[in-house]
C-alpha cells in the first residue's frame, strides 16, 4: 500500500485530503510545516504532497530533502511562474487549489505508476558457465525494461523484444526465462537470420526420414526440443512466410507437424521473439503475417539504443574493459580522461557490441597503463553543439519578454487563453490531454470561467 505524506499548514485542508486518500487505500501521514516533516524519514514515502507556501521554509525545500521520493506541489497562488519554478527545482508535478478530487487522484496514480516503472531492480542472469551477472544500467529507459521483465516473466505469455542490433535482446530473453515458472526447463535460442531459408523449417519443426533429399534420419525440431521450456527466436522478421504459418499453428493450437509426417504433436512452449525491424510495416508489404504479429505482440519490451542511455555508457565500458583485460592478461589498464569523453560522446550505431569491440582494440593497442582515444579507433563524429553555431537557436529579446509575460499569467488566465486559441482546431479530448486534465474537469472549468463550447456549424447538404 503506497505511503503518502501531506505537508499542509491548514488543518482543515490537511484532514480532508487525508480522508480522501485513505478512502482510496493510501497510507497517509501528516505534517504542518517543512520543519515537522523533516522529523520523518522522508525518503521512505512513495509520494510527498506539499503546499508551496508554508510557515518557515517553502514546500520546495522538501524536493532535495526527500530525494528520491517525488514531491507534488500544491498552490493556491496559481501563477505560471511559481509552478514553473517548482518544476525547475525538481517537483514531479504541481496542482492548483482548489483542486478537483478526481484530477488529484488521477495525478497521484500517474506519478506512482511512473515511479514504479522507473525504479526496477536489474535482474541477475546466469550464463551457460553457471556464473551470475547483473544487467547493467541505471538510466530511466533501462529501469523501465527491468520493471517489464519482472512483471512479464511469471505471466507465461508471448513476449516481443524490440531494439537495434547489439542492444542485448538475448540477455532480456534469458532474464525472462530464468525468472519464469519454466526456469528449470530448457531455453532454446535460435537466430532466424543465421539459418538458410531452405533449412529453417526443418530446424524448427523437425523432419521424418526421407522427407527430402539428404534426410537420412528422422530429426527432432527445436520447437519440440523446447517443450515445457522457452523458445527464443531472434531476428524473427527474417523468418520465411511458410515457416511463419507453421509457427502461427504452434501459438494458436500448441501443435507441430514434422516435415514429411502426417501426425501432429502437442507442445507446451513459451515463445519469446526479438527483432530490430518494424514487423507492422513488414506486414503491410506482405513480408510478415499480420495475424502472427498480433500473436507475438502480447507483451512488448523495447530496449533503448546505447546512445540514449546517458551515463550507462561509461559504467558498461568499465565492466567490459575489466573482462577484456582479463582475457588478454593486461591487468591495470584504464581509460584516459579523453578516451572516456570520446566514449560518452560517440553515437554508437553498433550499440554494446561496438563498444565491446572498441575496448578490445584499446586493450590490444595500448602502450602504457592508459588507453587513449587513438587506441579505441572510433570514427570521428560531428560536434553536437549546433546551438552555438546557429544564431536561430538563440531566442530574441522579444521572445524572452514574451516568455516572461507568459510566466506571469495565472493558471486560470493560461487555461482561458489556451482554450480560446485552440478550441476551433481541437476536440474536447485533445484539449483536455494538452492541458493535462480530465474532460470532466475541462467542462467544469469552462462553466466556472464562462467559456461555453462552440457548436460546430452544420455543413449545408
Amino acid at each position: 500500500m503506497p505511503r503518502i505524506l501531506i505537508v499542509e499548514d491548514e488543518a482543515i485542508i490537511r484532514s480532508a485530503l487525508k480522508r480522501l486518500l485513505e478512502r482510496h487505500d493510501y497510507t497517509v501521514s501528516e505534517a504542518g510545516s517543512v520543519e515537522d516533516a523533516s522529523q520523518l524519514a522522508l525518503n521512505e514515502f512513495d509520494l510527498i504532497i506539499s503546499d508551496l507556501r508554508l510557515p518557515g521554509e517553502p514546500g520546495t525545500t522538501l524536493i532535495s530533502a526527500a530525494a528520491p521520493a517525488p514531491v507534488l506541489i500544491m498552490t493556491s497562488y496559481a501563477s505560471m511562474r511559481s509552478a514553473v519554478d517548482a518544476l525547475k527545482q525538481g517537483a514531479v508535478d504541481y496542482i492548483a487549489k482548489p483542486f478537483d478530487h478526481t484530477e488529484l487522484l488521477e495525478t497521484i496514480e500517474r506519478i506512482l505508476h511512473q515511479q514504479s516503472m522507473q525504479h526496477g531492480e536489474p535482474p541477475a542472469i546466469t550464463d551457460d558457465g553457471g556464473s551470475q551477472q547483473m544487467m547493467i544500467g541505471n538510466c530511466t529507459a533501462m529501469q523501465q525494461v527491468y520493471t517489464r521483465i519482472r512483471k512479464t516473466a511469471p505471466a507465461d505469455v508471448t513476449v516481443l523484444i524490440l531494439g537495434e542490433s547489439g542492444t542485448g535482446k538475448e540477455l532480456v530473453a534469458r532474464a525472462i526465462h530464468q525468472q519464469s515458472k519454466r526456469a528449470k526447463a530448457p531455453l532454446i535460442s535460435v537466430n532466424c537470420a543465421a539459418i538458410p531459408e531452405t533449412l529453417i523449417e526443418s530446424e524448427l519443426f523437425g523432419h521424418e526420414k526421407g522427407a527430402f533429399t539428404g534426410a537420412s534420419a528422422s530429426r527432432t525440431g527445436l520447437v519440440e526440443a523446447a517443450d515445457q521450456g522457452t523458445l527464443f527466436l531472434d531476428e524473427i522478421g527474417e523468418l520465411p512466410l511458410d515457416a511463419q504459418a507453421r509457427l502461427l499453428r504452434v501459438l494458436q493450437e500448441g501443435e507441430i507437424r514434422k516435415i514429411g509426417s502426417v501426425e501432429t504433436r502437442h507442445v507446451n512452449v513459451r515463445l519469446i521473439a526479438a527483432t530490430h525491424r518494424d514487423l507492422r510495416a513488414l506486414s503491410k508489404s506482405g513480408e510478415f503475417r499480420l495475424d502472427l504479429y498480433y500473436r507475438l505482440n502480447v507483451m512488448q519490451i523495447e530496449l533503448p539504443p546505447l546512445r540514449e542511455r546517458e551515463d550507462d555508457v561509461l559504467e558498461i565500458a568499465d565492466i567490459l574493459l575489466d573482462k577484456a583485460c582479463a582475457r588478454h592478461e593486461r591487468p591495470g589498464l584504464r581509460l584516459s580522461r579523453a578516451a572516456r569523453q570520446d566514449l560518452r560522446d560517440y553515437p554508437w550505431p553498433g550499440n554494446v557490441r561496438e563498444l565491446e569491440n572498441a575496448l578490445e582494440r584499446g586493450v590490444i593497442l595500448a602502450e602504457g597503463h592508459l588507453i587513449h582515444p587513438d587506441d579505441l579507433g572510433l570514427a570521428p563524429t560531428p560536434s553536437r553543439n549546433h546551438s552555438q553555431a546557429n544564431p536561430a537557436a538563440t531566442p530574441s529579446a522579444d521572445e524572452t519578454a514574451q516568455g516572461e509575460d507568459e510566466d506571469d499569467l495565472s493558471l486560470e488566465d493560461y487555461f482561458q487563453h489556451f482554450v480560446l486559441e485552440h478550441q476551433d482546431q481541437m476536440s474536447e479530448t485533445e484539449l483536455a490531454q494538452k492541458l493535462g486534465i480530465s474532460r470532466k474537469n475541462l467542462w467544469e472549468r469552462r462553466q466556472r470561467l464562462g467559456i461555453p463550447r462552440k457548436k460546430t456549424a452544420r455543413r449545408p447538404n
